[in-house]
Parts: structure tokens; C-alpha cells; sequence
């Protein structure tokens, strides 16, 4: 358990924790976390906003959603298979991203963590 100190801070128990704080207050995991952060709440915000917006043109534009576009093919049901080929884009761009920026930090972290060297 820990124990907590003045101004919201706590004290490590055991000599694993203490390792395991100093190893996330390190500047090379602060950067990893920066770099997995800058990637991924933008691109979650972009995500909702497009999700938000198609329910919204679904819920008060029916005219313009219902409007046919190939047969009984309309701009409802595109926005709609859209979101699934967003969703799989957003995927595959994420894990292009963590393979070459993020897997190679984090690998490293937890080998030099593991061998003690961090901390």
C-alpha cells in the first residue's frame, strides 16, 4: 500500500513500486506517453465528430440522408458503411503508427526497466 503525502503525492511501500514510479516519471516514458497522446486524442475527436455529425444528418436532415444515389442505394446508407471504413483506417493508420514510433519506445522501456536500468 501506499501512503499518501502532502499535495496529492504518495510514498511508495515496496522497492517495486519505487521502481515502477521512478520508471514512469522517466523522460523517456513521459515522451512515449506524449507521443501516444498526440496521436491518439486527436484522432479520437476527429472519430466522434464524424460519428456525431452522421447521427445528426441521420436524426434532422432525413431529406438530404434518404436522397437516392444508385438505385435504392442513398447517401444514408454510404455515410453509414463509411463509418465502418473509418473505423477500419483509423486501425490500420494506428498500428503503422505504433509499430514504428510507439512498440520500439515501449520495448526498449520495459527491457531497460526489466534489467533494472531505468529508475
Amino acid at each position: 500500500m501506499s501512503t499518501h503525502k502532502a499535495g496529492g503525492g504518495s510514498t511508495p511501500s515496496t522497492p517495486s513500486e519505487a521502481h515502477y514510479i521512478a520508471v514512469q516519471e522517466s523522460a523517456e516514458f513521459q515522451d512515449l506517453r506524449k507521443r501516444y497522446r498526440g496521436w491518439v486524442i486527436p484522432v479520437t475527436i476527429g472519430a466522434l465528430i464524424w460519428y456525431f455529425v452522421y447521427v445528426a444528418l441521420a436524426a434532422y436532415a432525413t431529406d438530404f440522408m434518404s436522397q437516392k444515389v444508385i438505385g435504392n442505394v442513398n447517401v444514408g446508407l454510404i455515410m453509414g458503411l463509411l463509418q465502418f471504413v473509418t473505423t477500419f483506417a483509423i486501425t490500420a493508420a494506428y498500428i503503422r503508427y505504433a509499430d514504428k514510433v510507439l512498440d520500439p519506445v515501449s520495448s526498449r522501456i520495459r527491457q531497460e526497466m526489466e534489467r533494472g536500468e531505468l529508475g
